[in-house]
């Protein structure tokens, strides 16, 4: 795959106007939403970055049709109101089309490690989850932080891995509405991004061991749980 160990191809509408986002030595960023569609009817909204370099920013329209290869990255972003870094996520564009029809690819591959146990669980109609963070590392000594999550027995395997573990996935990334309660009482709408995971190895000593393929209809988590971490510093998104 052209992006290696970290590697998204999405497609779909885009769903937000174009926003600046940052800038680096000189070259601006800017940030939009693309929503990519689901067999359920469902659309996930994904937040995507993209370089004014491969981008005319003057074409872009809310409703056009795009497509997308890239990475996923993650940095954090300290939240005023929690007092604490929030672990953001982010499709980072390397190539971008704009097709005249709309299509809705959503397919990512990332080989990274394990950075904290797994934590694995059932819903209370009996289907097992397992949430994961992933560690991607890309260049200049880097790495992404990820959150996945597995089902059925890709739960009950994942549930089995250890920290520092080398797994390589399959899936597609996800947006999921959930709501917080803070302490004052307020509830707050939030929304998680992760990877929800169709297949996973783990690599042993060059070795592969397959822990099988999950089926879902929509990919969705029925859980108002969400992976926030106050754990990771120094992890820049560009």
């Amino acid at each position: 795959m052209d992006n290696g160990n970290n590697y998204i191809d999405i497609g779909g509408r885009i769903a937000s106007d174009f926003m600046f986002s940052h800038e680096i030595y000189g070259e601006g960023f800017y940030r939009f939403d693309v929503e990519v569609g689901r067999l359920s009817g469902i659309g996930d909204i994904l937040p995507v970055t993209v370089s004014e370099r491969i981008v005319d920013k003057e074409v872009m329209r809310i409703g056009q049709a795009v497509r997308i290869i890239g990475q996923i990255r993650s940095y954090n972003n300290y939240v005023e109101a929690d007092r604490k870094n929030k672990l953001v996520l982010t499709v980072f564009a390397r190539d971008i089309e704009f097709p005249a029809e709309v299509s809705s690819p959503n397919d990512v591959f990332l080989d990274g490690y394990m950075c904290k146990p797994a934590i694995y669980r059932t819903t209370p109609f009996g289907r097992e989850i397992a949430d994961l963070l992933i560690a991607v590392n890309r260049s200049y000594n880097k790495s992404d932080y990820i959150p996945c999550i597995a089902w059925g027995r890709n739960a009950r395997y994942a549930g089995k891995l250890e920290v520092g573990d080398n797994i390589r996935l399959w899936g597609r990334m996800q947006s999921r509405q959930y709501q917080k309660r803070r302490d004052d009482g307020e509830v707050l709408e939030k929304t998680a991004y992760e990877v929800s995971v169709s297949k996973i190895e783990i690599i042993e000593d060059d070795d592969e061991v397959m822990f099988g393929e999950e089926t879902s209809t929509n990919g969705a988590n029925d859980s108002n749980e969400t992976i926030e971490s106050n754990e990771i510093s120094e992890n820049e998104m560009l």
